[in-house]
C-alpha cells in the first residue's frame, strides 16, 4: 500500500476560507497569482512547524492568529481548522483511512484573547479494531474501539499541557497511548518538503560531510546538488544513467556529466558537463540557469528515498517548454515513491496532464480561494465536450476558470 494523502479540508487559513481538496498521486495547481496556491502549500508547512515547535510558535512565525486566519470579510473568524485523510499507518486503506483534525479557537476573556485547541485522530489498527484520540484542554482521551458488539471499548486518558499539540507530544508516548500511529502521521507531515532550486547555491561545489552516507538527501533548495548527484552515481548506477539520458534528451549539446575534486576527494565535489563543440568541459558554476534548474529537478525525481509528500512551486520556471513533456513523465513515475503537489502558471505543462491531475484555483470577490474551482466530474465533462483540446489550452482560454 502506498502512503498517500487522500483529502485535505481547510477553514479560515489565510485565503482558504473553506476548501476541500481531493488528492491523488500527482496534483498540479493552476491559477493566477493570489488564487491561494501558495497558501495551500503553507498548510503543510504549518503542520510541520507544529510538529517541530508546537502550535504557538507555528502561529507566531506567521504573525500570530490574526495574520494566519482568513483575511476577508468584516471581522477575523474565531477559529482555524485543518482536517486530512491519509493512508500513512500500517493498517489504513482508502476505505478505512487515517483521519486527523485540528481546530484552533480564539476567544475574548476578561479583556484579553485566549487560544485553545481541539484535536482528533482516528486510525485503523487491526481487523475489526480502531483507535480514536480526542484532545481538548489538558486531557487526551484514547479509545480503542470494539472488535465485536460484545466487547466494550477500552478508554483511558493522558494529561497534556493546555495548548500543546498531540502531533508534537503523542509520538513520544507508548503504543497504548497512541504513540505508534500518531508518530507515523507526524513523521509523514514533518518530512514533507517544498522543493525550489536555488540556482545561485546549486551551481557551486558541495562539501563532503564528515560521513557521506548512501542515503544523502537532496536539500530543499538543491544547494547540495553536486554531492547528491555524486552519491547517486556511486550508489545507484542505473538511476544515474537514466538521469543523464534524460538530461541529454532536453539538452542536445550535452554529451556526459562527470565530477571533479579540486580540493581532494574527501573535501568537495563539483559537477562538470561535457558538451559537443567545446574542447574543455563546462563547470556547473558556468552553466545556464535553465540547465542547473533542470538538473536539480531531475535529481529530485530520481531521489531513491523521498518523503511521503513533495511540493514544488513554479516547476516550469526557467525551463524550455520541450522539457515539460519529459518532466511530466518522470513525475508520474516518481509519484510511485512520493506524492506530488505542484504549482504552475504554464499552459504548456497543463497540456500534458490528465483531468484527475489538475486542480484549478480561483479567488472570489470576497478574497476566498476556490480550490478546486472545477470538480473532477465537471472537468472531465468539459474535456469530453471539447473534442480533445488539451487541458492547458482549455485553461488558458478561460473555459476552466482560474484565468491568468
Amino acid at each position: 500500500m502506498h502512503k498517500r494523502l487522500l483529502e485535505l479540508e481547510v477553514q479560515n487559513f489565510r485565503s482558504l476560507r473553506q476548501v476541500s481538496v481531493p488528492l491523488g498521486p500527482l496534483n498540479v495547481l493552476v491559477g493566477p497569482n493570489g488564487a491561494g496556491k501558495s497558501n495551500l502549500l503553507d498548510v503543510f508547512r504549518f503542520l510541520a512547524d507544529i510538529i517541530q515547535t508546537d502550535i504557538e510558535p507555528a502561529l507566531a512565525a506567521r504573525g500570530g492568529f490574526e495574520s494566519t486566519a482568513f483575511r476577508g470579510g468584516n471581522r477575523t473568524p474565531s477559529n482555524i481548522r485543518v482536517r486530512l485523510k491519509a493512508t500513512w499507518t500500517k493498517h489504513s486503506s482508502p476505505n478505512a483511512p487515517d483521519e486527523y483534525a485540528l481546530q484552533i479557537t480564539r476567544r475574548r476573556r476578561e479583556g484579553r484573547d485566549t487560544l485553545s485547541r481541539q484535536e482528533s485522530f482516528q486510525f485503523k489498527r487491526t481487523k475489526g479494531r480502531g483507535r480514536r484520540i480526542t484532545i481538548q484542554g489538558e486531557k487526551a482521551q484514547v479509545v480503542d474501539t470494539r472488535k465485536s458488539e460484545d466487547e466494550d471499548p477500552i478508554t483511558h486518558s493522558i494529561g497534556l499541557q493546555r495548548f500543546s499539540s498531540g502531533l508534537s507530544t503523542l509520538p513520544r508516548l507508548s503504543d497504548d497511548a497512541g504513540g505508534t500511529e500518531v508518530a507515523a502521521l507526524a513523521e509523514g507531515l514533518a518530512a514533507f518538503r517544498v522543493f525550489d532550486v536555488d540556482v545561485a547555491s546549486a551551481r557551486f561545489p558541495s562539501r563532503f560531510p564528515s560521513h557521506a552516507l548512501p542515503g544523502t538527501a537532496l536539500f530543499e533548495d538543491a544547494s547540495n546538488l553536486a554531492l547528491f548527484l555524486f552519491m547517486l552515481k556511486r550508489n545507484d548506477l542505473e538511476a544515474w544513467k537514466r538521469l543523464v539520458n534524460d538530461a541529454r534528451e532536453v539538452l542536445p549539446q550535452l554529451q556526459s556529466i562527470d565530477f571533479e575534486f579540486p580540493s581532494g576527494a574527501a573535501r568537495e565535489v563539483i559537477v562538470v558537463l561535457h558538451e559537443s563543440g567545446l574542447r574543455v568541459p563546462t563547470e556547473l558554476a558556468d552553466a545556464s540557469y535553465g540547465t542547473i534548474r533542470l538538473l536539480g529537478l531531475l535529481a529530485l525525481l530520481y531521489d531513491p528515498r523521498p518523503p511521503a509528500l513533495t511540493c514544488i512551486e513554479e516547476i516550469d520556471h526557467g525551463l524550455h517548454p520541450q522539457a515539460l513533456e519529459l518532466l511530466v513523465e518522470r513525475i508520474r513515475e516518481a509519484s510511485e515513491r512520493t506524492q506530488f503537489l505542484i504549482a504552475t502558471h504554464s499552459p504548456a505543462l497543463a497540456d500534458r496532464l490528465r483531468p484527475d491531475e489538475l486542480l484549478v484555483c480561483e479567488r472570489d470577490s470576497d478574497g476566498a480561494s476556490r480550490i478546486p474551482a472545477v470538480t473532477r466530474g465537471q472537468l472531465e465533462a468539459i474535456v469530453e465536450r471539447s473534442e480533445g483540446l488539451p487541458l492547458g489550452e482549455l485553461w488558458f482560454s478561460g473555459v476552466l476558470g482560474g484565468g491568468l
